[in-house]
């Protein structure tokens, strides 16, 4: 995954907390490790329901990480950069987002 560097202008606001980076990478490895066992589940011909299972539960792992960095961000850099005056830019971006998770 590729990385995005903040734009000047938000990269100045100072750090706000969010979850431990160890936090975040065991919530990956986790994450990593369902998806492997998946890949093996295919290769066992498993029932297909308990893959779709397993999928579902991959799914709802993704997108509970994906709302705690998101509400991080709300909160932390574009909280900043709204009280900053670069809201407009930020906000954009955040619903942008957003609209990725809707689909």
């Amino acid at each position: 995954m590729k990385s995005r560097k903040a734009p000047a202008a938000m990269a100045a606001h100072p750090p706000v907390a969010r979850p431990s980076k160890s936090a975040l990478t065991k919530r990956v490895n986790r994450i990593d490790g369902q998806v492997r066992g998946i890949g093996r589940m295919i290769d066992e011909d498993r029932y297909c329901i308990d893959i779709l299972t397993q999928l579902s539960a991959v799914q709802s792992a993704l997108d509970a990480l994906g709302l705690q960095l998101l509400e991080h961000h709300l909160h932390g850099c574009v909280q900043q950069a709204v009280k900053s005056g670069q809201g407009d830019h930020a906000i954009a971006e955040a619903i942008g987002v957003i609209r990725r998770f809707a689909k």
